[in-house]
C-alpha cells in the first residue's frame, strides 16, 4: 500500500523546495510591454470587419495561435487544479503562486501582439475566450501521482507548440515572443519533471501506473476550446505538434532518458503490468508518427 497523498506530498516537499529555489535563481525577468510591436497598430473602428488580408498567414499558423492563447487564457482553471491538488504545503503553495504570476504574462504578450499585428479576428477570438473560460474545462487529475506526471507532460508540449509556432510565424518579432513564452514553459516543465523523477524514487510502482493512465490518456493542451478538432488537425498537419513531435520530443526523452522507467526494479505485478501497457502504447505513437511523418514529406515533395 502506498502511502496517502498529503504524506506522499510532506516526502517531497524537500524536493520542492529546492527546485523552486533553483528556479527563482534561473527564471529571467521580462516585460510584455517590450516585446510588442506596438508601432504596427491601428485603431479598430467601430464596425470595422476584420479581414485576414490584414495579416496573410497560413490556416495552420491562425489555429495555432488561437489554440496556444486560449489555452493560457484558462490559467485560472489550470490554478485551481494544482492548487487542489497539491494542497497547502509550502514549498508547493509558493511554487503555485510564481508559476501562476509568470504564467499570467503569456496570454498577455500573446493577445497584445496578435491585437496590433491584426493576426487573428479580435471579435472571433474574444468569443472563443469567453467560450473557453466560461467553460473552464481542464483536466483534472485526482492523485498526486497522476497530477506530477499530467503537468510533466502538459508543460512540454505547451512548449513545444509554442517554439513551433513561433517558427512558422515569417515575423522575427513574433517568434522572438514565442521562443520567450517557450522558454518560461521550459522552465515549469523542468520543475515538475524532476520532481516527479524524485516521486518515482520514493514509489516506484505508485508512479509506473499514474505514468501508464496519464500517457495514455493525454490530450494536446487546449482541449475544451470551441472547434478544437478542426484546429489541432491543422495544427497537426503543420507539424506545429503532432504524433512525432509527441513521441520524439515528450515520451522517448521524458520516459526513457529522465525518468528511465525502464530500469525500474521491483516493481508490483501491477505496475510491471502497467509498464508493458505503457511500452506497447508508446511503440504505437511511434509508428502513427512515422506514418504521418512519411505522408507530410510526400506532400512537400509533390508540392514542389
Amino acid at each position: 500500500m502506498h502511502v496517502n497523498d498529503d504524506a506522499f506530498l510532506s516526502e517531497l516537499e524537500p524536493t520542492a523546495a529546492e527546485l523552486l529555489n533553483r528556479h527563482l535563481a534561473t527564471a529571467k525577468e521580462w516585460f510584455p510591454h517590450q516585446l510588442v510591436p506596438w508601432s504596427r497598430g491601428r485603431d479598430f473602428e467601430p464596425g470595422e470587419v476584420w479581414s485576414e488580408h490584414d495579416s496573410p498567414l497560413p490556416e495552420a499558423v491562425r489555429s495555432a495561435l488561437l489554440v496556444n492563447l486560449l489555452t493560457e487564457d484558462n490559467l485560472p482553471y489550470y490554478t485551481r487544479t494544482i492548487s487542489r491538488v497539491f494542497g497547502d504545503h509550502e514549498a508547493f503553495d509558493t511554487w503555485t503562486l510564481r508559476w501562476t504570476a509568470e504564467e499570467g504574462r503569456h496570454a498577455i504578450v500573446i493577445r497584445d501582439y496578435l491585437t496590433v499585428t491584426r493576426a487573428i479576428d479580435p471579435v472571433a477570438l474574444e468569443r472563443a475566450r469567453m467560450n473557453q473560460v466560461a467553460g473552464g474545462v481542464v483536466p483534472e487529475p485526482d492523485e498526486v501521482a497522476d497530477g506530477l506526471v499530467y503537468v510533466s507532460l502538459q508543460e512540454l508540449a505547451t512548449r513545444i507548440s509554442h517554439r513551433n509556432t513561433g517558427k512558422l510565424l515569417d515575423d522575427p518579432v513574433g517568434h522572438d515572443i514565442m521562443a520567450r513564452v517557450a522558454a518560461d514553459e521550459n522552465l515549469h516543465h523542468l520543475f515538475y519533471r524532476d520532481l516527479t523523477a524524485n516521486a518515482i524514487e520514493l514509489d516506484p510502482s505508485r508512479m509506473v501506473m499514474a505514468i501508464e493512465r496519464q500517457v495514455c490518456d493525454f490530450a494536446m493542451p487546449g482541449t475544451g476550446i470551441p472547434d478544437f478538432s478542426r484546429h489541432a488537425r491543422a495544427i497537426a498537419a503543420a507539424g506545429v505538434y503532432d504524433f512525432a513531435s509527441h513521441h520524439d520530443q515528450i515520451l522517448v526523452p521524458v520516459i526513457f532518458t529522465h525518468w528511465k522507467v525502464d530500469k525500474l526494479e521491483d516493481l508490483t505485478p501491477e505496475a510491471a503490468a502497467a509498464r508493458d501497457r505503457l511500452f506497447q502504447y508508446i511503440e504505437r505513437v511511434g509508428k502513427a508518427a512515422r506514418r504521418t511523418t512519411a505522408r507530410r514529406e510526400r506532400s512537400l515533395a509533390t508540392a514542389s
